[in-house]
């Protein structure tokens, strides 16, 4: 593999180490299509206490968070149920149920007994108003997805429209379908893109390369995020104040990466093209573009840098000490 070290004081300013702290760059380790960059980084300042935060598929699945429909297509409410623990909600997670599944917008950190707090949300399933069989209208069941495609991914972050977002779940499942040569709609709701996830032969397709990458996080304890590239070029990425987290989130980051390159697999020929100076070039690039702030429930903060090549989104929380959640998507 290979691996370039930054100058200290530039990835110090660029991806928040702390001053006269090393970062580097490792990569690219491919499998196909797809490279995978690591960011090598001291944690930020409480990144600590973030590596034992909850996520939402996993709080979820154990009780301890509740996703409730409101009978709002943009707009739904989330809960931290844990008495001790914060929950880290990431947008791009998909949730399945409710009257449509949808996709959560932004970030949120939310303390333990929250309560029921707003969260923006685009639906990423056409027609469906109601249960489907075996399914709550008024909650969601679990959030196993994400987000995959940087059309997806600047639609429902940047643009923020609902029509985008349609538009590129179906330019999704085309591309999906033409890569793994058969329909990954499902006949239970065509226009799902959580249900489209779900499709075996995908799934399939999927986790041969999900195999080759998984252990990237795990045997790389001190990488805090990564960038990655499909077809020789840098698509997008994500950096967290702590490697824990990092860790925590590695196995759906990494098969949003590869449903992404799956999709695109018809566009290029698998190799490497981008390099890891050209990673530090690019996250130099978008932490410098001038930012706005949006002030989100529970404290949160949304920075937001946007260039005519990129975007970025930065969440802040004062329970975080600071920045948890660095996001980089190519347009």
């Amino acid at each position: 593999m290979k691996a370039v070290w930054a100058a200290a004081m530039a990835m110090a300013a660029t991806i928040g180490v702390a001053s006269g702290a090393e970062a580097r760059i490792s990569g690219p380790y491919q499998s196909g299509n797809l490279s995978i960059f690591l960011i090598h980084a001291e944690p930020m300042p409480g990144g600590g206490a973030a590596g034992a935060y909850l996520t939402l598929d996993g709080a979820l699945a154990g009780g301890l968070a509740a996703v409730y429909e409101t009978g709002d297509v943009n707009e739904l409410q989330v809960e931290n149920k844990s008495k001790d623990r914060t929950l880290f909600i990431q947008a791009g997670d998909i949730v399945k149920g409710g009257r449509q599944d949808r996709v959560l917008s932004v970030d949120l950190i939310l303390p333990p007994g929250s309560g029921k707090t707003a969260i923006t949300a685009f639906c990423v399933e056409q027609g469906r108003w109601s249960a489907r069989a075996g399914e709550s209208a008024q909650q969601f069941a679990s959030a196993e997805k994400s987000l995959a495609g940087k059309d997806l991914k600047l639609a429902a972050k940047s643009a923020r429209s609902q029509t985008e977002v349609w538009s590129a779940v179906a330019e999704t499942q085309a591309k999906l379908a033409a890569s793994v040569g058969e329909e990954v709609a499902s006949l239970a709701s065509p226009t799902s893109l959580q249900l489209s996830l779900e499709n075996k032969t995908l799934t399939e397709a999927i986790g041969k390369h999900k195999a080759a990458l998984a252990d990237l996080a795990e045997s790389n304890p001190d990488a805090s995020g990564y960038v990655y590239a499909i077809n020789g070029k840098i698509s997008g990425g994500d950096l967290y104040a702590s490697p824990a987290l990092f860790r925590k989130l590695w196995p759906r980051l990494l098969e949003a990466s590869v449903t992404e390159a799956v999709a695109e697999a018809a566009d290029g020929a698998a190799g490497s093209g981008a390099a890891a100076d050209d990673v530090a070039a690019f996250l130099a690039a978008m932490d410098g573009a001038a930012s706005t702030a949006q002030e989100l429930p529970a404290g949160v903060t949304l920075v937001s840098r946007e260039t005519e090549k990129a975007a970025a989104f930065e969440t802040r929380s004062a329970a975080a000490e600071g920045w948890l959640h660095r996001s980089y998507i190519v347009k």
